[in-house]
């Protein structure tokens, strides 16, 4: 028997619209992550005004649980590079401090909910999410936010540690404001964002996954 010589045509056509689909949701995502940016306030009794709460953190985990893991890392960046250009005040430091909180927070969530899809896991990697985010936001805050922003701003560090010592006097040190007020604070922050997408994922899973 002739075996024939004729290669069958590959259909990709599936497979680009899948690809345009992500990329579609990405960018939807990427901007009202940004959005959220500017719907941030402060609770005054908790933290110092200066540490505010936001929800932008939300459409990371959206993406990261209905794309993939690096979807939610690339929702972070894109949000974070467009707040950059368009109304950054830090130089910078605030928006890569963003982003790797954000990442983190994404890449562990999905990752976790890849391994296998259910809801159980998606409350499991979101946990393990928001605890990943709350460590890392001490070294980060230490090395890289607090003395930036003693740079930038022109601000001692005693003021910024006084600004805490008018919520808790006892607390001496940066080290010791940022293990009390701030790792708790992310911890919250990353546990209200998955609250908020165990209610609104399954409404939004139309549009998160292109169905009808």
């Amino acid at each position: 028997m002739q075996a024939n010589s004729e290669a069958k045509p590959v259909r990709t056509g599936g497979h680009d619209r899948d690809q345009v689909r992500k990329l579609t949701v990405t960018a939807m995502l990427s901007a009202v992550a940004f959005v959220l940016m500017f719907l941030d306030f402060p609770i005054p009794m908790l933290m110092p005004s200066f540490v505010k709460m936001d929800f932008s953190d939300l459409p990371e985990l959206l993406g990261a649980f209905a794309l993939g893991p690096m979807y939610g890392v690339l929702i972070s960046l894109i949000k974070n590079l467009i707040h950059l250009l368009l109304a950054s005040s830090t130089n910078g430091v605030g928006e890569l401090c963003n982003f790797l909180f954000g990442a983190v927070f994404a890449w562990v969530a999905g990752f976790v909910y890849q391994r296998n899809k259910s809801r159980r896991t998606a409350v499991i990697g979101a946990v393990l999410g928001a605890v990943a985010m709350a460590i890392i936001s001490v070294p980060l805050n230490y090395f890289l936010t607090y003395p930036a922003y003693v740079v930038i701003y022109g601000m001692p560090l005693d003021t910024i540690i006084g600004m805490y010592q008018a919520i808790l006097p006892s607390a001496g040190s940066l080290l010791e404001c940022l293990v009390i007020f701030n790792m708790p604070w992310t911890l919250a922050k990353g546990l209200l964002d998955a609250v908020l997408c165990m209610l609104i994922y399954k409404p939004l899973s139309p549009i998160l996954h292109g169905r009808r």
